[in-house]
């Protein structure tokens, strides 16, 4: 396990303390209230596995259940060898929060196996999966627990589970995960959906203030899968994208970096963002953070932004990416500073919006178009921020907006009583 984190980096405490301040805004059963602050259950199984070597090793799985008043609980799936139970009960509960705010039928999980896959060969990590699978069949399914990958999973990994569960059903059950490969019945669009979700949701935000994208300069902290496509689309947009950076290095070019998809290119093919725009001064993927931009985009890791740089952050706009890149003591020196905070349970929830409309096609046994995917997601985004926007005007920040806006869809799932409805 990893070491225990103090109370203003713990994500687990930090998002209990933004739920709890929320709920004192509304009027909401005190039962489903006080079931709202942990979750409604964690599995944990032994999975053996049969080593290539004829040797066995058994490994720890786990599932975290948060909430379902909204329907099945969805979640990602992380295989890691320091799994932190803190982290994995705030991402449930952040799912929770996140479904509700884009309005798709699902409530909040989390879950993984305890391991390094890179120490595993392919045909050890299929039979963890599937015998992971196994152990999960009874607690999961399209009408129940739909995951999704997370660290160290993916298309493939997700595939296996589907023909798993499949064969132990007795019919093929594609919508039993999502984040699947586009043969086994994943959507179009949804690699690119957590990044263009929030380029979605940063415009708007520009929109409604009045202003244009081409006002803004922005600096990317991450350079992965959300972080690129927030990039390409940023710039596609009219924002001018003037520094990104991966885990080891970055770039920082004031006059912008005009050739996004020649970046990603490079750094699909070495590795690095290093040397991939000749032009650009070196930068620290920290020191990216207190550049003199518009608006910073940490994309990468929890508690990017902190006490101890907090206070030389220069840009108005932080657009959270990342889950739980902010912690408390940092938002409060932020909030003291005026900036503007996007939190990540709206600005990263285009993911979890695009994995229910591959869902939606598993179920109803259709096919949509990428084109039909980002005008659908584009909606969702657009509908969500709005409502966070309209609701940020009482004078509370934003973050606090977007969870009554989640609290508000949950309360309208529950009847006068507290029971809860069956709308899954």
């Amino acid at each position: 396990m990893t070491n225990k984190k103090t109370t203003n980096d713990n994500p687990w405490e930090r998002a209990q303390t933004h739920l709890k301040a929320t709920l004192k805004k509304i009027s909401l059963d005190p039962l489903i209230a006080a079931g709202l602050m942990t979750p409604d259950r964690i599995v944990e199984v032994s999975v053996p596995v049969e080593r290539d070597n004829g040797q066995a090793t058994v490994f720890q799985g786990f599932r975290v259940q948060y909430n379902n008043v909204l329907g099945p609980y969805k979640g990602g799936l992380r295989y890691h060898p320091q799994v932190d139970m803190e982290e994995v009960k705030a991402l449930a509960l952040w799912m929770t929060v996140k479904n509700a705010i884009v309005d798709v039928p699902f409530g909040g999980g989390k879950g993984g196996i305890k391991v390094d896959p890179k120490d595993l060969s392919e045909k050890e990590l299929e039979r963890l999966t599937r015998e992971f699978t196994k152990k999960l069949f009874p607690i999961i399914g399209p009408e129940l627990d739909v995951p999704a990958p997370d660290v160290n999973t993916g298309p493939k990994i997700m595939a296996w589970i589907v023909d798993e569960y499949s064969r132990l059903r007795g019919k093929e059950t594609p919508a039993v995960v999502t984040g699947k490969p586009l043969a086994k019945g994943g959507s179009e669009g949804r690699t690119e959906a957590t990044g263009l979700g929030g380029s979605y949701v940063l415009k708007r935000m520009i929109e409604k203030a009045g202003r244009r994208p081409e006002n803004f300069t922005v600096a990317i902290q991450g350079f992965g899968n959300v972080g690129s496509f927030l990039a390409l689309f940023l710039n596609q947009m009219g924002f001018k994208i003037v520094a990104v950076s991966d885990s080891k290095s970055g770039l920082y070019a004031p006059e912008g970096l005009t050739d996004i998809q020649k970046l990603i290119d490079w750094k699909e093919k070495k590795g690095t963002l290093a040397g991939g725009h000749p032009e650009a001064k070196k930068i620290s993927p920290k020191g990216i953070l207190t550049l003199p931009v518009d608006i910073i985009a940490p994309a990468a890791l929890e508690n990017a932004l902190t006490r101890e740089n907090a206070a030389q952050v220069k840009a108005k706009i932080i657009l959270e990416m990342a889950n739980g890149p902010t912690s408390l003591e940092a938002e409060k020196i932020l909030n003291r500073k005026k900036v503007q905070i996007i939190p990540d349970v709206l600005a990263n929830a285009g993911g979890v919006a695009v994995s229910y409309f591959e869902w939606f096609q598993n179920v109803k046994g259709e096919k949509w178009s990428k084109e039909a995917v980002f005008k659908k997601l584009e909606e969702k985004m657009n509908v969500a921020t709005d409502k966070v926007y309209e609701i940020a005007k009482e004078k509370i920040s934003l973050r606090e907006a977007a969870y009554l806006v989640a609290l508000k869809k949950i309360k309208e799932g529950t009847d006068f009583k507290g029971r809860v409805l069956k709308n899954a």
